[in-house]
């Protein structure tokens, strides 16, 4: 596969990571944490490195690209390690107070009997096969920077 291919392979596949977790956040319900919503940043970054390696495919994007995967790979293990309990995570950890607080009316915010469900980030609010959301995240981040290293390693 050309470098091209590869890096439309590797922003393909942060896109649709990225589309997974508004998803979880719009349709299933689950309003993402302090440390899901770092976790986006990456995806974010490649994929608009994605589209400027599209029309100019240089290894230095795919490099970048890479690099980015890299960081959402350390950050969803950050954020497993708080799952886990393996160490602490952040003190603001949740919904952010004002987001929900400032689009809710008067009764919204006395009712107990629906809403949002809230996300913390020390727990497992969704898993499969044993591993959380962000623990899926930090596997495909690696795949996802192999594939930018291949692009980046090809002659053109």
């Amino acid at each position: 596969m050309s470098r091209r291919g590869l890096i439309i392979l590797a922003g393909l596949g942060s896109l649709g990571l990225f589309l997974g977790a508004l998803y979880f956040q719009y349709v299933v319900g689950l309003l993402p944490c302090v440390m899901c919503l770092w976790q986006r940043w990456p995806h974010r970054i490649a994929i608009a490195l994605a589209v400027v390696g599209v029309a100019v495919p240089h290894a230095i994007v795919a490099w970048l690209g890479a690099l980015s995967a890299l960081v959402g790979a350390g950050l969803a293990l950050l954020h497993t390690g708080v799952e886990r309990a393996w160490w602490q995570g952040p003190q603001v950890c949740g919904a952010s107070a004002a987001q929900d607080l400032g689009s809710l009316s008067t009764e919204d915010l006395f009712d107990t009997t629906s809403g949002p469900q809230l996300v913390l980030c020390n727990e497992v609010a969704w898993e499969f096969l044993g591993l959380s959301m962000a623990s899926w995240n930090g596997l495909v981040c690696l795949v996802l920077a192999a594939i930018w290293v291949m692009a980046a390693r090809r002659t053109a």
